[in-house]
């Protein structure tokens, strides 16, 4: 095997043996068997949009299969079969609609023409001729380019799916997803093409992000400010972690009246702010942090926990039976809730004995989305005209277990008391707790919200630099931003399609960039990785 789409990659440079997510050998394959079926899937769905045949459920499947392969989702090598098979159908039926529309169908031998092996060993003997290893002809450079595009669209295409469960879809979106697919294939595009499409991954990164935001606004309401407990109530619990807001409202509908509470973990927790959703009175508070501390937080969790999208760790036999996945989640062993019938997990609940007391922790505040920060912006500016507020600090991204994350926490530890930290993401439970005080009533510390709410952010900075009358890098902001997985991907090529610049990255650089790619980006966007907090905060303040 050989992956390094996450910042966690072995020594910086890719997992052979293993992936340090848990991923073995034979899953890696298979996932590099779909994205290789996904791309000669996405040349034919190229070619019938020239000739007006455009298959819905080509482009649902795309966006799900492609996610399936994102870090941290599906682990459970079973599952990749019906998923490979269901490539190749809708690809052979693709075919027939662009041919009998005076389509290009004829392509060489490749992924188009790839006829899978009977069984699940022969297929992942096929995906291992066609890894990121597989291509040695191509340029360096544009191979980089070519897997950051790819991991881009990963990122988007999570996104592109939590949209459309909510009915929010768009054409243009679909229509790169395949375009950048086929053109890994495309042995005519330059360095120069390449750069093109990676910028425009992130414009159509941007998009899907615009419609998830108004997906998740339109069904529950705009987030609004929300205190909520870290500590937990006696009795039965679910624990539910993810991203899905869908999924959390379809446990919440289950588990009313029957004497569950139901809390959040990681990236969950800004939905304790979505008004739809904190109607429900036994949703009551947060438990754990996150990626990094995942495993302690399930083995003393009383309770039934559902995983839904990605962020989750291998589960350890000993809690295993007490966790169910839902949605693209999916480990060996792991029970599977694909029809949304959380009978099994709420049974499973009420079967295990919860808390034994009430426990009354700390509580952070959540809610602090766009539209709360845009209703207070008066306030905001003249607090920067007054030197209230020096500089704003955007400390955001996932997160990781890999040593050097403490930075983040080293960093809004130390940033002045006249300086306001925004953050978003899982990223932000390194520091999500710390009481960091107010500025005239404005909290120091700001949660946006889910990774995805990266929208929220670029909106805030957008309606900042046009109330000052400059552009977005005039204004007192920096973006210090950590990466872990491929929706930090997506959302860092939005920024450079936005000619956002100076930004700091870290906790270290993703393997799959180049050193004249590092270098173009250095030179046109001034991106630098991190180095220590105090040098960080002196090269920024002075």
């Amino acid at each position: 095997m050989f992956c390094y789409q996450c910042e966690q990659t072995a020594k910086g440079e890719g997992c052979t043996k293993i992936g340090v997510c848990g991923k073995l050998p034979e899953v890696a394959a298979l996932q590099d068997l779909v994205v290789y079926a996904l791309r000669g899937l996405s040349q034919v769905a190229v070619e019938g949009r020239k000739v007006g045949v455009n298959d819905p459920e080509v482009n649902i499947f795309t966006v799900q299969a492609m996610f399936s392969t994102l870090t941290n989702v599906d682990f459970d090598a079973e599952r990749f079969s019906p998923l490979l098979k269901k490539a190749v159908d809708l690809r052979e039926k693709l075919k027939a609609k662009v041919k009998a529309a005076g389509g290009k169908v004829d392509f060489p031998d490749g992924p188009a023409n790839l006829a899978l092996a009977d069984t699940l060993e022969g297929m992942t003997a096929q995906g291992e001729q066609v890894g990121i290893q597989a291509d040695t002809t191509t340029d360096r450079d544009i191979h980089a380019l070519i897997w950051t595009v790819t991991f881009g669209i990963k990122g988007i295409a999570a996104y592109a799916d939590h949209a459309q469960i909510l009915g929010k879809e768009d054409e243009a979106i679909y229509a790169f997803i395949h375009e950048g697919l086929a053109a890994a294939l495309n042995k005519d595009l330059t360095l120069n093409d390449w750069i093109g499409l990676t910028l425009k991954a992130g414009e159509i990164n941007l998009r899907t992000m615009e419609i998830l935001d108004a997906a998740n606004t339109e069904t529950y309401g705009h987030p609004v400010p929300t205190k909520v407990p870290l500590g937990h109530k006696k009795g039965q619990a679910i624990l539910v972690s993810g991203h899905d807001l869908k999924d959390m409202e379809t446990i919440l509908k289950q588990t009313e009246g029957k004497g569950i509470t139901v809390y959040t973990h990681g990236e969950m927790l800004p939905l304790h702010a979505y008004p739809e959703l904190k109607k429900y009175a036994h949703f009551y508070g947060h438990y754990g942090t996150a990626w990094q501390n995942q495993g302690k937080e399930f083995a003393e969790f009383p309770g039934a926990i559902i995983m839904t999208t990605n962020c989750i760790q291998k589960p350890k036999e000993t809690y295993q039976a007490n966790i169910f996945t839902t949605g693209l989640v999916g480990w060996p062993g792991v029970a599977h809730i694909a029809d949304k019938n959380f009978a099994p997990a709420i049974e499973k609940a009420l079967a295990l004995p919860g808390f034994a007391e009430d426990s009354d922790g700390k509580s952070v505040m959540v809610g602090f989305a766009r539209n709360t920060v845009m209703g207070v912006a008066g306030t905001v500016i003249e607090a920067v005209k007054n030197k209230a507020i020096r500089h704003f600090f955007l400390v955001a991204g996932c997160d990781g277990a890999k040593p050097g994350r403490n930075y983040f926490t080293e960093f809004v530890e130390k940033a002045p008391q006249d300086t306001v930290i925004l953050t978003l993401a899982c990223g932000k439970f390194r520091f999500f707790d710390k009481e960091l005080g107010d500025i005239g009533g404005i909290p120091r510390l700001l949660d946006v919200g889910q990774c995805n709410d990266a929208y929220s952010a670029v909106q805030i900075a957008v309606a900042l630099a046009k109330a000052f009358n400059v552009g977005v890098n005039d204004l007192p902001l920096s973006m210090i931003l950590s990466w872990y997985e491929q929706k930090a991907v997506a959302i860092l090529l939005t920024l450079l399609y936005l000619g956002i610049k100076n930004i700091r990255l870290g906790p270290s650089l993703p393997a799959f960039i180049t050193p004249n790619v590092l270098d173009f980006l250095v030179k046109n966007f001034n991106i630098m990785p991190i180095s220590t907090p105090d040098a960080d905060l002196k090269a920024i303040l002075g």
